[in-house]
């Protein structure tokens, strides 16, 4: 574990603007600095960096950050990874946090087994290229396979020797313990696992070699063509790509990843131009690896072979993908080859224009392949209609679900009203399930009275709605994100600044919303104002650079999105010393901003707590127990007062079945 320290040190020194030119180039545009945006291709650049802010934010694709995330998002870090590079960029001392023993052990272990790793993919690769015996053999496999020297060394491709134990007693010598050795898969019963192989290597997303696949180069019945590493604390193979270290810049360049089945595969396709492919490796594609594909970009093409296996394959990989959420898209290579055949037959360019034209959606591959299977079997094409109209219903997007059920509506021979009706009844029962999970968790919520004296607590998502045009009721639905945003947006930029001679801003808005805090609608919302509540409790200050910097990145990711606002005030009047004549400048209005956004945000929120408190008063007029009535209607009476003074301050119009 890093220190605190040098993780504060990181970030009090890191440069926003020195971090991303390491990766890109930036012009000065006024007091900030643009370029093209590395996480998205455009032609216009909309990537801001702001040295003032020490922040990144690409108004494109909507990615920003602080020098950390910039790290972590670019490189793939993960954060620790992160904060490890940019100390050893300023020469910062990295200080590791005393660790337990259990800890200290099975880090001790990790990083033992990346060591033997890359102690073992070097001897792979010297006996490749130093040695007679893999020149000959090895190296004119890989070179008969079209591979160039540069990309044979680019996935550190290798040689194991056909000798029983020649990299066992080579790694003893140099200090390897056996058991280590065993314990990775280089060595078993004392005799070296890979023998007479070609090797590839297996790298993680830092790019530590994590694993070995070894391919036999003469032919033998009773010897497996490939043999890989087993898993161990550093490989998981339900969790790894082969290639991904390789692919990662251009996945994310390209916003797609496009997916195989081998090793030579990859390797074929990043060497023709195709760098965005990794594969499954010989393994069925799992939920792990379609979420590692997706830290990188939502759209997958697969490319599998078009045999029966293939098909079958790219099936199975549709419903996890589906469950993933990823937009996916399935290319079948002719029938006889795989993706890195048919490369050396066709060409790169042939290549490319075969996948571009014959990538089909997932969902009408599917329903395609499904239906060739019916034989005009009227039962079994029924079945075919229900398993797709399933697939359609968990489709978020309305719009999709429309154009799918309108091409399946022809595929299939019938009305699009028809699977219209069945997908409404998968879509009730899944709506159904959920109403279940929900009201579950609402019966373990204990109810809150209202208070007539202020406003009461109350747990979120439990209270009523507010409507402006239209009469309330118990199924209206609060929409007060936009209050809430700048609520928190004042916290974010401008928490420390003070209000009055008294109180910071931060201290007044939370002081004048305390008792509406569990109303937030928006989760992340209500964690920044969370967490800034706890900070004004412990007497600490609440900064913008603090936000930026926060060790939360779900609550550093929303300050900065706030902070850096695609309307903030052009560069160009700062440059030409342009001042609002009107009205203050942004940066020293925060006292006028606090109260303007205080009252339209406690506006919001006692509109909620009346809709509320009508929804009681009535439930106990129909039980007939006056007491309460009489209660809920005093507090009826409070808050429509408050709700008036409000609404007279912000010269808001009450509509008369409001009043």
């Amino acid at each position: 574990m890093i220190a605190p320290k040098t993780i504060q040190e990181v970030y009090d020194t890191a440069k926003i603007e020195d971090v991303v030119q390491d990766f890109m180039p930036l012009k000065r545009y006024g007091s900030n600095m643009k370029g093209l945006c590395p996480f998205h291709n455009e032609k216009t650049s909309s990537f801001v960096v702001s040295p003032g802010k020490n922040i990144f934010k690409c108004f494109g694709c909507g990615k920003a950050g602080n020098p950390t995330t910039f790290v972590m998002e670019h490189e793939k870090f993960s954060y620790v990874e992160a904060i490890k590079y940019l100390a050893t960029k300023y020469n910062i001392e990295i200080i590791e946090k005393q660790l337990t023993e259990g800890e200290r052990q099975a880090r001790q272990v990790n990083d033992s087994l990346f060591v033997v790793n890359d102690f073992a993919k070097d001897y792979f690769q010297e006996q490749l290229f130093e040695t007679d015996r893999g020149k000959s053999v090895g190296l004119s496999y890989f070179k008969n396979r079209g591979f160039r020297e540069d990309t044979i060394r680019k996935f550190s491709l290798g040689y194991a020797p056909a000798g029983v134990n020649n990299f066992l007693k080579y790694a003893e010598s140099k200090g390897h313990k056996n058991e280590m050795l065993e314990k990775l898969g280089l060595s078993k019963n004392n005799r070296d696992f890979f023998r007479d192989r070609v090797m590839f290597t297996i790298f993680n997303l830092s790019g530590k070699p994590i694993a070995f696949g070894g391919r036999i180069l003469q032919s033998d019945k009773k010897a497996p063509k490939y043999i890989n590493s087993p898993e161990t604390e550093i490989y998981n193979k339900s969790k790894s790509l082969f290639g991904i270290f390789q692919a990662k810049s251009a996945i994310g360049k390209l916003d797609e990843c496009m997916l195989v089945e081998g090793y030579t595969d990859v390797i074929s396709l990043n060497q023709a131009g195709f760098e965005n492919v990794v594969a499954s490796s010989g393994t069925s594609l799992t939920r792990e690896q379609l979420r590692l594909i997706k830290r990188f970009t939502p759209n997958l093409k697969i490319l599998y072979d078009g045999d029966k296996a293939g098909i079958k394959a790219a099936l199975r990989g549709l419903d996890l993908a589906l469950a993933t959420d990823l937009n996916v898209r399935i290319c079948l290579i002719p029938d006889g080859e795989d993706p890195d055949s048919y490369l050396q037959k066709v060409g790169a360019t042939a290549f490319q224009e075969f996948i571009d034209k014959q990538a089909k959606d997932f969902i009408l591959f599917k329903a395609e392949i499904l239906l060739e299977e019916t034989a005009n079997d009227p039962v079994k094409k029924a079945g075919v209609v229900r398993d797709i109209v399933s697939s359609i219903a968990h489709i978020p997007d309305r719009i999709k679900q429309s154009m799918y059920l309108k091409s399946c509506a022809k595929m299939f021979e019938m009305e699009e009203t028809d699977l219209m009706g069945a997908l409404n009844k998968v879509k009730e029962q899944l709506e159904k399930q959920n109403r279940t999970k929900k009201a579950a968790s609402q019966r373990n919520q204990s109810a809150k009275i209202a208070d007539p004296t202020g406003f009461p607590s109350m747990e979120p998502g439990q209270h009523g709605g507010e409507v402006f045009d239209k009469k309330p009721g118990p199924s209206s639905k609060p929409k007060d994100e936009m209050q809430e945003k700048d609520i928190v947006r004042i916290l974010v930029s401008g928490g420390d600044q003070a209000f009055d001679e008294k109180q910071s801003v931060a201290e007044y808005i939370i002081t004048n919303i305390a008792d509406v805090i569990s109303l937030f609608e928006s989760a992340e919302y209500q964690l920044v104002v969370n967490d800034v509540q706890k900070r004004l409790k412990d007497k600490k200050e609440v900064s913008s650079k603090y936000f930026i910097n926060h060790m939360d990145q779900k609550i550093a990711q929303t300050a900065i999105t706030l902070i850096q606002s695609q309307f903030d005030m052009s560069d160009g009047w700062a440059e030409r010393d342009i001042h609002l004549q009107t009205q203050k400048m942004p940066e020293f209005n925060f006292t006028e901003d606090s109260m303007d956004a205080l009252k339209k945000f406690k506006y919001k929120k006692v509109n909620q707590l009346i809709l509320k408190n009508q929804e009681l008063l009535k439930k106990s007029q129909d039980e007939d127990d006056m007491k309460s009535t009489m209660t809920y209607l005093k507090v009826d009476v409070k808050y429509k007062a408050i709700r008036s003074q409000l609404a007279a301050d912000l010269k808001i119009v009450i509509a008369p079945f409001m009043k």
